[in-house]
């Protein structure tokens, strides 16, 4: 599986959240406590957005996020508000640029750690439910991307939440009609560059490690001593696979089958169901 962490507020040196933290996402890369692989080195992607461009930046590699020099480079002098940072684990798929997290298209980005069970038997049924518009943009042989791209389909750009329901329900249908008993295995986020939604869903409900960061305004005031939660702002939140170190009060598992809005204003958390299909 994978291991991926998005990040939103305050403009923040990519460092600072992927390199300085006791358990950041490059230590996790190599001694993940929580994934069901301990190492993650069959790639990594970095996805970021910039004030004056609604298409966000991306960054991927074949090669393992720990000994990355233009991975470590990039993070010393990319500040951004939002940014989305995967490091990979294959199921099965190549190890190959287009296969490596966040997948982008137009203003919008999508990560996943999970898998489809028995991909190779519904591939074929999958893909051709996307899009005919949108087929020639997929470049891997993921069942990340053929997931990123039926939301996409399903009205992604209008409802994320119902978009990735019905993608979900498809997905489970699928699986039924080949014999899958439990096919879909997901935690996921998604961005538009403004508001981050995060999924946490398995077919067993039975998923895949999900956490997210208190409130910024009650951990100043469990932990007024420490300098980072002086420098970000009321809104600065981070969603993520485990948590980046053992503050005490800073982080909080995400529900099972429960998706999340990081957004402008108050923040909120819905159940999630696939849609019937």
């Amino acid at each position: 599986m994978c291991r991926w962490l998005a990040y939103s507020g305050t403009p923040m040196l990519l460092d600072t959240i992927l390199y300085k933290p006791a358990h950041s996402l490059i230590d996790q890369s190599l001694h993940s406590k929580l994934g069901v692989e301990t190492t993650n080195g069959d790639g990594f992607g970095v996805g970021w957005y910039s004030p004056d461009d609604p298409t966000p930046a991306l960054l991927r590699d074949v090669g393992p996020a720990w000994n990355n020099r233009n991975l470590r480079e990039m993070a010393d002098h990319v500040r951004a508000p939002l940014f989305f940072a995967h490091i990979r684990a294959s199921t099965g798929t190549a190890v190959q640029q287009s296969n490596c997290h966040p997948f982008r298209h137009g203003r919008w980005m999508f990560m996943h750690n999970g898998a489809i069970s028995g991909f190779h038997l519904m591939r074929r049924d999958l893909t051709l439910l996307v899009d005919p518009a949108l087929y020639a943009d997929i470049e891997g042989t993921t069942d990340s991307e053929v997931m990123f791209y039926l939301a996409l389909t399903f009205g992604l750009e209008q409802d994320p939440p119902a978009a990735v329901a019905r993608m979900a329900g498809t997905v489970e249908r699928a699986g039924r009609d080949h014999g899958v008993e439990f096919p879909l295995q997901m935690t996921l986020a998604i961005t538009d560059g403004e508001s981050v939604w995060a999924f946490r869903y398995s077919s067993a409900h039975a998923s895949r490690s999900l956490f997210y960061s208190s409130r910024v305004d009650a951990l100043r005031r469990l932990h007024p001593d420490v300098a980072f939660l002086q420098e970000v702002s009321d809104e600065t939140r981070m969603v993520v696979s485990e948590p980046l170190g053992d503050l005490p009060g800073a982080w909080h598992e995400v529900p099972e089958s429960t998706y999340g809005v990081v957004q402008p204003g108050a923040d909120a958390m819905y159940p999630f169901a696939p849609a019937p299909v």
